[in-house]
């Protein structure tokens, strides 16, 4: 095969690899359920879990943020949650529900992780903390590895966007303005 057509094959197959994740706009996120850890709860300065699935989404407008348990995956969309956080969205209407794999983290991490996520859930108690230790969430809707992905619900919890992957600029402020235009709906 000539590096011709190895050019255009690529080019054909990477919008397909690109997009890789099973979201649809306008459709409910694929059905997913947490059971080993799940929901980081925090009761008068005390932490525990409990099961999570994707149809408690629906009743604020929301981004997902699904992230491996790593820094770099933490990193890649973090422009995104810093401008969120300076937006301050009502807390009745908009809920930010973060899903860490810990199943995708550095060997020997989890615990790491975990007090991270505790130090975040103290810092932002309005939003949502879930714990994935086995991966179940970034098969069931088939997320890269290592990575970050972002999801925008609107309040009946279907999809308004999604990216799985590094935002731009241009895209954290397109999907802070489709925030600020779903919560006036």
């Amino acid at each position: 095969m000539t590096l011709r057509k190895l050019m255009a094959l690529s080019c054909l197959l990477l919008p397909l690899m690109a997009s890789a994740h099973d979201f649809k706009e306008g459709a409910r996120v694929p059905p997913v359920g947490i059971a080993d850890r799940g929901e980081l709860i925090l009761d008068k300065d005390q932490f525990s879990y409990k099961t999570w699935n994707s149809a408690q989404l629906p009743g604020k407008v929301r981004v997902v943020q699904h992230i491996a348990g790593r820094t770099s995956a933490k990193e890649k969309n973090a422009a995104l949650i810093e401008a969120i956080k300076a937006a301050k969205f009502p807390h009745d209407r908009y809920q930010t529900t973060t899903i860490v794999n810990t199943d995708d983290a550095i060997p020997g991490s989890g615990m790491f992780v975990r007090s991270s996520l505790e130090s975040n859930k103290k810092l932002y108690p309005w939003s949502q903390f879930i714990v994935d230790s086995n991966g179940v969430t970034r098969k069931a809707w088939q997320l890269d590895e290592e990575s970050s992905a972002i999801v925008v619900l609107d309040k009946d919890g279907r999809v308004a966007w999604a990216k799985d992957g590094a935002l731009t600029q241009e895209e954290v402020q397109q999907v802070i303005a489709l925030l600020h235009k779903l919560l006036k709906n």
